[in-house]
């Protein structure tokens, strides 16, 4: 079966080898989309098998699966620190770990749980590997700012489009009531330059991406996994 770009074999073997390293006692940062959410499921059978972790969901959507499946929970504001966190990507350079993130628009808060991490594995199929960023860079704004963002964005030589819901009219609205911007800015031959322009815009919550928070990428492939170590 082949689903988003990669199967769903790809994503099942690359999410259940990150989850496999999950330890009694651990606090797990519980990322988003469709290959994250193989590692929910595995992190279940190891709840169920008598380990004891908890959870920090990066949506609403990770933690309607993480409850389905018995992992414990808390709440982003009462951690200060996570053992490891397990998320997806929409692109990611094996070599550095660079990423690109936030296809469910649930980047501000993944990124709020990367970076409190001890350590982040990304987990993806051979189709999110890529040598360059090149995708379209989500980022989320404050509904007020987005005029103003978007003109700020065309001057630094993006191409931004609102993102419109797809079963609703209007936009896609986030989980913390917010809208999302698609910037395309072709070949991102500096991703953290461009992260650190982003951010300084008056009316940016955050962008989707993620630059020095992987520690390791694990990429499923028809037949084993395959891990990159990251040194951060």
């Amino acid at each position: 079966m082949k689903t988003e770009g990669g199967t769903t074999e790809q994503k099942r073997r690359a999410g259940e080898a990150a989850a496999a390293h999950v330890e009694d006692g651990m606090v797990v940062g519980l990322g988003t989309g469709s290959t994250a959410a193989h590692a929910i499921r595995a992190l279940g059978s190891t709840v169920d098998g008598g380990c004891e972790i908890h959870g920090v969901a990066t949506s609403f959507a990770s933690k309607m699966l993480a409850r389905e499946v018995g992992i414990p929970l808390r709440s982003l504001d009462t951690v200060e620190e996570l053992d490891l966190t397990i998320d997806g990507a929409d692109q990611v350079v094996t070599e550095t770990g660079a990423c690109i993130k936030g296809g469910g628009a649930a980047h501000a808060r993944e990124k709020i749980v990367a970076s409190i991490s001890s350590e982040l594995f990304i987990v993806a199929d051979p189709s999110k590997v890529t040598e360059t960023l090149d995708r379209s860079v989500p980022i989320e704004v404050l509904p007020a700012a987005r005029t103003s963002v978007t003109a700020a964005l065309t001057k630094h030589g993006g191409t931004a489009t609102l993102r419109e819901a797809t079963k609703k009219d209007g936009p896609v609205v986030t989980d913390n009531g917010n809208f999302v911007l698609d910037c395309s800015f072709g070949a991102i031959g500096g991703p953290r330059s461009l992260g650190e322009t982003l951010s300084s815009i008056p009316g940016v919550v955050e962008h989707g991406l993620f630059t020095g928070l992987a520690t390791a990428v694990y990429v499923g492939t028809a037949k084993d996994v395959t891990c990159y170590e990251i040194d951060r």
